[in-house]
């Protein structure tokens, strides 16, 4: 019963749904793009509803098809991983389409930095004390990023639009080019983003002074959770580094590869754990 549902798990084509997914999102950003002023960033993001006919539903679709497409990315690469696929790559194919992965985050936690709302500002923050701990690279490293102390929006605007973006399409093209997707194949799909993003607004934190605590984007609850008991070098790149590496390896066979996956499944629940106690604060 299990190996059915794996099986079935597997067959679904989780990937061409997110490309799909990146479609919409990539026209919906550049719709918003063109009124986006990175030197006054949450006026910039409010606004936008107002210069921009039907502005709301854009934020919004640009939002949902974004978080959409990220988790569809997830579900595809356990689904490949399940099925053995990885095992049929060469080693350095599957770094590289791996690295998609952490690309795609920042991609997406640039896009909530980018709001200049309270949550964005909150993260924004954190992001820059993550990367300055990194030792001797950590100012080229934020510089290249974010250096939003010094700069504001203008880096992370430039990040979010081309040079995450960029790469990330560098890291995934070989891997895309295999993928021939219709809008028509995934109608169910598409009205479905579209629905959620007439009917629910995406988010958008009002600042407000003397918040004590706020929470950032969902996929960095568990970081910020960590933060508060763990040094930023090691929560903030250790641990999302050590991660990689063992994803890296899961292609492995053998008794070392079980050993790994199960790695892998551990430091998952442990992050899912800390996810949970930051949802409760």
């Amino acid at each position: 019963m299990m190996g059915r549902l794996l099986t079935g798990f597997c067959e679904i084509k989780w990937g061409a749904r997110g490309l799909i997914l990146l479609y919409v999102s990539v026209v919906s950003g550049i719709i918003l793009a063109l009124q986006y002023d990175f030197a006054n960033p949450f006026y910039s993001a409010v606004a936008q509803e107002a210069l921009i006919p039907f502005g709301s539903f854009w934020r919004s679709l640009h939002f949902y098809s974004s978080q959409l497409f990220f988790l569809f990315c997830l579900v595809h690469l356990l689904a490949v991983i399940i099925n053995g696929s990885i095992f049929k790559m060469a080693p350095l194919k599957w770094l590289v389409v791996l690295a998609t992965l952490p690309l795609a985050v920042l991609l997406l936690f640039t896009g909530y930095v980018l709001r200049g709302d309270s949550t964005g500002e909150s993260a924004g923050m954190i992001a820059e004390q993550i990367a300055l701990a990194i030792p001797l690279a950590g100012d080229m490293v934020n510089n290249f990023l974010f250096a939003i102390s010094a700069e504001g929006m203008k880096r992370v605007y430039a990040n979010h639009l081309a040079g995450l973006a960029v790469l990330w399409l560098i890291c995934a093209w070989d891997h895309l080019r295999r993928y021939r997707v219709m809008l028509a194949d995934h109608g169910l799909l598409l009205v479905i983003t579209v629905v959620l993003s007439v009917f629910l607004l995406a988010p958008m934190e009002v600042l407000s002074p003397g918040v004590l605590h706020i929470g950032g984007p969902w996929f960095f609850l568990g970081l910020q959770e960590l933060l508060r008991v763990i040094d930023p070098f090691w929560a903030g790149v250790v641990l999302p580094l050590f991660l990689f590496v063992l994803l890296a390896l899961v292609r492995l066979e053998g008794r070392v590869g079980r050993i790994i996956a199960s790695l892998v499944v551990v430091m998952l629940v442990f992050y899912a754990w800390a996810t949970f106690l930051a949802l409760g604060r």
